[in-house]
């Protein structure tokens, strides 16, 4: 898994929680863990902050936790949520899938499995228009075709393809794409398209994100390609 990933882990069990964290910590899959013991301190995070994914115990002291997670939908929270249960029951699984939850794990639990279920809903969701990744000083929402400066909230529209070509430079990760790949991916084996077409959309792509167009600090350029700084 790529570093840099942040969880939001809610479970009022405070012993649970802290050896939950110990152990995250030392498989180094998530580079920020936010630890919340109480439902309305979850969703106030959730709404504060993107997190990569969510796990949430369905007994908390203030709110059921499929409360807390309906909360967070309809607050606009997109990330995998993986709920704990104490109860290995039919209907605590299907409310809280219902509630909006992606998975559930009931305890107790093997942190292997936990991990497993963790890993397999990021790669999902990572795949997927849903997802919201940091960019620099930007929320980029690939369904929505936009970026959300997270300090002052100031909303850029992206075309389809500037909005195609930002996704697959995030998803590579810290590499350099080659002009002709990033061009097949986003255009597809298109004769009619050359690179001089993918430079004119990375151009036009920095006059929105960059301070500095000039001297772009996010979408960089490299010998035979581009990348995109984390």
């Amino acid at each position: 898994m790529a570093s840099g990933k942040s969880l939001l882990l809610v479970d009022d069990d405070d012993m649970l929680r802290h050896s939950l964290v110990e152990q995250l910590q030392e498989q180094e899959d998530f580079e920020a863990i936010v630890q919340a013991s109480a439902g309305a301190e979850a969703v106030d995070f959730a709404k504060g902050q993107v997190f990569d994914v969510i796990i949430l115990d369905l007994g908390l002291p203030d709110m059921d936790g499929r409360d807390v997670c309906r909360a967070m939908r309809e607050a606009g929270v997109r990330s995998p949520i993986i709920m704990l249960t104490a109860a290995d029951s039919e209907d605590d699984t299907v409310t809280g899938l219902d509630a909006g939850a992606n998975d559930y794990v009931t305890k107790p639990f093997r942190l292997t499995l936990l991990l497993a279920r963790v890993r397999a809903h990021l790669r999902q969701h990572n795949k997927s228009d849903d997802a919201i990744f940091v960019v620099g000083p930007y929320k980029f929402q690939p369904a929505a075709k936009m970026l959300v400066h997270e300090e002052t909230e100031k909303k850029i529209r992206l075309t389809e393809k500037e909005t195609a070509i930002l996704k697959y430079l995030f998803r590579v990760g810290d590499k350099t794409v080659q002009r002709e790949t990033l061009l097949d991916e986003v255009w597809g084996y298109n004769a009619g398209v050359t690179t001089h077409t993918l430079e004119t959309h990375v151009y036009r792509l920095r006059q929105k994100i960059e301070p500095d167009p000039s001297n772009a600090q996010l979408l960089i350029t490299k010998p035979g390609g581009y990348r995109l700084k984390p």
